[in-house]
């Protein structure tokens, strides 16, 4: 099952507000199974989990971070190509919704309100996005941490997007922001 939310028509809303919806099916999509196979390689040669690694990782280092609190950080991670994608991770071992306690859920509302303030003030605009939650497939949560990835399409101003030109689609994506750049503004508008 997937969790989604679009907003903005830039990113395909029909909706004038941000919208969810949950897809299921009996297959796990491709970027599931990705991040699957990445988590469980790791944890068999760390013997610890590759997100709650990251996530301390980042905010040890304080460069990619948005927001942070005991049970939540808002990065830009370092592999973004979207100039303004954050990846949303739980400070402590979670592998699914279920398993968030009252303060988990009280953390994260703490840690989505500025990153979506954030977004919304950066070019004065109700910012648009798409994002979706990666809880555990069924049956995996042992090597699976839970995290939400957001990927705004806007570039520099409310009305020019990030649209990946023909180089981009047939040969290499590029940046057009690093992500502590695009971390440094976000922080900046806060």
């Amino acid at each position: 099952m997937q969790l989604f939310e679009t907003r903005g028509a830039i990113s395909g809303a029909s909706n004038p507000h941000p919208h969810g919806q949950v897809w299921a099916s009996t297959l796990l999509p491709n970027e599931a199974v990705r991040e699957l196979d990445a988590q469980a390689t790791y944890l068999s040669s760390h013997g610890s989990h590759l997100l709650s690694d990251y996530v301390e990782r980042e905010v040890a280092l304080d460069e990619r971070v948005i927001v942070a609190n005991d049970h939540w950080a808002v990065v830009v991670p370092y592999w973004a190509y979207w100039p303004y994608e954050t990846l949303v991770l739980p400070r402590r071992r979670r592998s699914s919704l279920l398993e968030l306690d009252d303060a988990d859920r009280e953390g994260l509302a703490h840690a989505l309100k500025p990153m979506l303030r954030a977004f919304d003030r950066l070019f004065n605009t109700p910012f648009p996005y798409c994002s979706g939650w990666h809880d555990a497939p069924r049956g995996q949560g042992d090597a699976w941490q839970l995290h939400a990835h957001y990927y705004p399409p806007l570039l520099r101003s409310a009305d020019i997007a990030k649209i990946p030109a023909s180089y981009e689609l047939l040969a290499n994506l590029q940046r057009d922001l690093t992500p502590e750049t695009a971390a440094q503004h976000l922080r900046a508008v806060l």
